[in-house]
């Protein structure tokens, strides 16, 4: 009874949910025991015993299932029919419940069945055994219902694809009609419960799902009436239904099928009456949305050829998005945009259809429609309603496909226009105002009917925020037609300049998207501009959020990106000495700044870094405009990042600016490079921040081909000193804390390897990067991992490392010795590190990499590296791999090492990494 006390204990441990630490030693100990050839008896004694927990007796369940489909080869041929008299018995035991266990039960006997070829008749026995007593038909049901599914998704059985043939015709395919008869005989059988007839027609479901049984089969049994007749019932609407749309779907193969559509389609149109009847009900109309729009979407064909014949499908269904719940509203979509596509490219359209989709545009937009008291939204809802909105303005848009965009705008233009006039609430004026900036995407830039209509009503919208909001946002998304007619320029303009003035902080950034992208489209029309948007950054500017502010430095950049170069400098350069002196002055305090300044000042600096980034650069050679412009903006940066170059979040914000520094001025930074990095490397000694690795490495990639002596000793000086920096790192916080920074120490020393082998290997301090880097495959991050491994690849695959012959570059020796003597010495723990990663978080595409960097390894050192292997494998715990794998591992590398077939090595890893994917699976479902 020692293995059932522990397993109760184990369990119990997350009951009372205690420390993490408990529960992974209680995970780890049920993981084992799952594994082990005791797990049999003692999950069978657990099932039978009257005393045992309920989540004892569900975990004996899910263990019989788990071991069933990984770990049959236990049990001694001789003892497997036996095993399936046990789990027959058991499932006799627990007839009566819990479906849980029910459920796990049977799962364990189909996937015994599927690997058992002695048990001729799985299912008739089942069928014998459980199908005559009314109080075991249900546990019968449930058995049926998960065969197709269990069959046909359990990949994890241990068969052949030839053996999969067999079992699926034997278990599937063989007992359809036995099936179909057994469930047509318990729908209506005398005594029947709604419960059992519920789980006829999911058992139904399952099976037609599965292909097993088709519709014409269903047809020609009472099942299919009664499916139908079965939706007047509330316990079995839902099931009904499921089944219903499965018909539906399973006769797409319209030609194949007419027969069994012609006696489907009057059921469904019969229906539609209900609509009216049931309106009170959302969840029956949730149902009915259901089997209409899977009618639509089945039969669309028949819709576009017999259309006044299958119209009142259509009809039903816009019945449905017009209901008043949105939640059931987006049933109807998918059939709505997919008969949209194929209506939108026929030359003509039936007038019957242009009805429908101009009944669904007024219907759309008035779900748009805020509630008339917005306070009434709140939280979650509020957001949930704002997102589905985006979701209406999607089948706004295949309106517009059907019936042309001009029509939707002038139909949306006459309610807003209507709505003015007749002073009424906002709701009524901002909905079709968020209609029309839906349906922006499909204007035509050259529409001179619908648009300027939009554009003068514009000047005449009442003043509420909600109204603006709508408005600005309808500016943003016609900026191309905008573009396209510069007369409404200047009237745009001022209309968002007096948006930034509003109290209400959406609307202020509405203006900053609505003038981002009119600068972005109008760029060219606006150069004129550009004095007055300067003035306004000086006067309004200061007064916006750093949200909307910053839109307006970037749209002004995109005005700046429009002018001939030299006129572009000298503006880019007249909007960047605001801000550097602003930074030149916060530098120049003689007193500690305070957070208002801290964050002004940081604030200015993403302004900078946006404008720099739209302008990005200006070729090879600089306009004149900035011939001294780099120079003097380093030594600004230099004197403010020497005084707050500890404050983190400054640091950030200045090198972002830096990083976009180096891409403006290009080959003119080569004079600033050492100071630049002489600056990182003092900075990042003294404050640990990540970014100035960051900023070190984009230099070193841009400078890596340099023979610039200056430039190669900075970098070399900053390798080494970051070095030593993440080493002491490192020895007080765990890799995990430091991730950014290994991210970026990484990606630098990737650059180093890549362009500057001489200064990455020949340095003194190489065998401590080699350590440093090692930590990057211990952070739980896709990116670091993959970095690290990169990185690994290159050094031990590196050409310096085979043997010297007459053409070998001089320096590869200096390199081999630089690399040998790091990898003898650090092996053991690489390797470690290198497997403990392949069983545990490495991510899924790492695995090609680590089979480069073994066999590199086994090439190289393949002595040592059979005596280091034993004992790393040693390390891995059985719950994450099986003994077995590992020997079995152990033994195929060994071959390949002594029999010099290092090809071999590939299958060897792999084979190692599926038994650890399986093993992986095997916990997932298992617990």
């Amino acid at each position: 009874m020692t293995d059932i006390q522990a397993l109760l204990s184990a369990l119990d441990v997350f009951s009372r949910a205690p420390d993490k630490a408990s529960i992974e030693r209680a995970n780890s100990w049920l993981q084992d025991f799952q594994h082990s050839p005791e797990a049999w008896s003692t999950c069978n004694v657990l099932l039978l015993s009257p005393d045992a927990p309920p989540a004892a007796k569900v975990f004996a369940a899910q263990t019989f299932r788990t071991k069933v489909t990984y770990d049959l080869k236990q049990v001694d041929a001789a003892n497997l029919l036996p095993l399936r008299d046990t789990l027959l018995s058991a499932l006799e035991a627990y007839h009566g419940g819990p479906r849980n266990i029910i459920v796990q039960l049977a799962l364990a006997i189909v996937g015994l069945s599927m690997q058992l070829p002695s048990w001729e008749q799985p299912v008739e026995t089942l069928i014998e055994s459980f199908g005559r007593n009314p109080a075991t038909v249900p546990t019968l049901l449930e058995f049926l219902t998960v065969l197709p599914e269990e069959v046909n998704s359990n990949m994890r059985i241990p068969i052949t694809d030839q053996e999969f043939k067999d079992v699926s015709a034997k278990l599937l395919t063989n007992n359809a009609p036995r099936v179909l008869e057994l469930l047509s005989m318990y729908i209506t059988a005398s005594g029947v419960t709604s419960a059992v007839q519920a789980q006829v027609f999911n058992c139904l479901f399952s099976w037609l799902y599965a292909g097993e049984i088709t519709v014409k089969d269903i047809v020609a049994t009472s099942l299919f009436a009664y499916a139908f007749e079965a939706l007047a019932a509330d316990e079995l609407f839902d099931p009904a239904v499921d089944l219903i749309c499965q018909m539906i779907h399973e006769t797409q193969e319209i030609d194949d099928n007419m027969d069994v559509i012609q006696l489907i389609f009057p059921r469904i149109i019969a229906l539609k009456a209900y609509l009216a009847k049931d309106k009170d009900d959302p969840e029956k109309i949730r149902g009915y949305a259901r089997i209409f729009s899977e009618a639509g979407e089945t039969y669309r064909s028949l819709l576009l050829h017999h259309t006044e014949t299958f119209f009142p499908l259509v009809e039903a269904i816009g019945e449905c998005s017009a209901y008043s719940d949105l939640d059931i509203v987006p049933i109807t979509f998918p059939f709505w945009m997919r008969l949209a596509q194929i209506l939108g490219k026929r030359p003509s359209i039936s007038p019957l259809f242009i009805e429908a989709f101009k009944s669904l545009m007024t219907v759309i937009i008035n779900h748009l429609h805020f509630p008339p008291e917005l306070s009434s939204l709140k939280g979650q809802e509020a957001d949930n309603f704002r997102a589905f909105r985006h979701v209406m303005g999607d089948t706004l848009k295949d309106c517009c496909f059907v019936l042309r965009t001009e029509t939707c705008l002038l139909a949306a233009y006459q309610q807003v226009a209507s709505a003015v006039a007749r002073n009424a609430s906002w709701q009524e004026i901002e909905a079709p105002l968020f209609a029309m900036r839906s349906m922006g995407a499909e204007i035509d830039p050259d529409d001179d009917n619908a648009v300027p209509k939009i554009m003068d009503l514009i000047p005449n919208l009442p003043n509420h925020p909600r109204v603006r909001y709508a408005a600005l946002l309808i500016v943003a998304r016609y900026t191309e037609w905008i573009s396209a007619h510069p007369q409404y320029i200047s009237f745009q303009l001022q209309y968002i300049s007096s948006g930034f003035e509003d109290s209400d902080p959406e609307v202020c950034a509405a203006a900053g998207q609505a003038l981002k992208y009119l600068c972005q489209d109008c760029k060219q029309h606006l150069t004129e501009f550009l004095p007055t948007l300067h003035t306004f950054l000086k006067t309004t500017g200061p007064k916006l959020a750093q949200d909307d502010r910053r839109q307006v430095y970037e749209a002004i950049a995109y005005v700046i990106s429009a002018k001939p170069m030299n006129e572009a400098a000298e503006s880019l350069k007249a909007f960047s000495l605001d801000i550097l002196a602003q930074v030149h002055a916060f530098s120049a305090k003689t007193t500690p700044p305070t957070h208002s300044e801290i964050e002004d000042v940081g604030n200015s600096l993403e302004n900078l870094e946006v404008m720099l980034h739209v302008v990005h650069g200006y070729g090879e050679d600089l306009p004149a405009a900035c011939q001294n412009t780099c120079e003097e903006a380093w030594a600004i940066f230099d004197t403010f990042l020497s005084k707050y170059g500890l404050n983190n979040d400054l640091a950030e914000r200045a090198t972002r600016v830096l990083r976009r520094g180096l891409d403006l001025f290009n080959k003119s930074t080569t004079s600033i490079a050492p100071s630049v990095l002489a600056r990182m490397s003092f900075a990042f000694e003294g404050s640990g921040y990540p970014s100035f690795l960051w900023i070190a490495g984009k230099i070193i990639g841009r400078f890596g081909y340099t023979q610039n002596n200056d430039v190669r000793g900075a970098i070399q000086e900053i390798y080494e000193r970051s070095t030593t920096k993440v080493a002491a790192l490192l020895q007080v916080k765990t890799p995990g804390e430091i991730p950014d920074v290994l991210e970026d120490y990484l990606q630098m020393l990737l650059q180093l390897d890549t362009l500057m082998p001489e200064i990455f290997f020949a340095s003194s301090i190489y065998p401590v990067a080699f350590r440093c880097a090692m930590a990057g495959l211990t952070v739980v991050h896709s990116d670091i991992i993959l970095a690290s491994l990169d990185l690994f690849r290159d050094i031990v695959t590196h050409d310096c490392l085979e043997p010297i012959t007459s053409t070998t570059p001089p320096k590869f020796p200096i390199y081999a010795a630089a690399i040998r003597p790091t990898l003898d010495k650090e092996a053991p723990q690489f390797l470690s590190l290198l497997f403990s990663g392949l069983v545990g978080d490495f991510p899924e595409d790492a695995s090609a990499t680590v089979v480069s960097i073994f066999r590199a390894l086994v090439y190289l050192w393949n002595t040592q590296l059979l005596t280091w292997l034993p004992a790393v494998l040693e390390q891995i715990p059985t719950s994450s791999v099986p003994n077995e794998a590992k020997a079995q591992f152990l033994q195929e590398t060994t071959v390949a090492v002594n029999t010099r077939q290092y090809d071999k090595i590939r299958n060897a890893v792999l084979g190692f990494d599926r038994a650890v994917r399986k093993t992986r699976d095997r916990r997932r479902n298992g617990l």
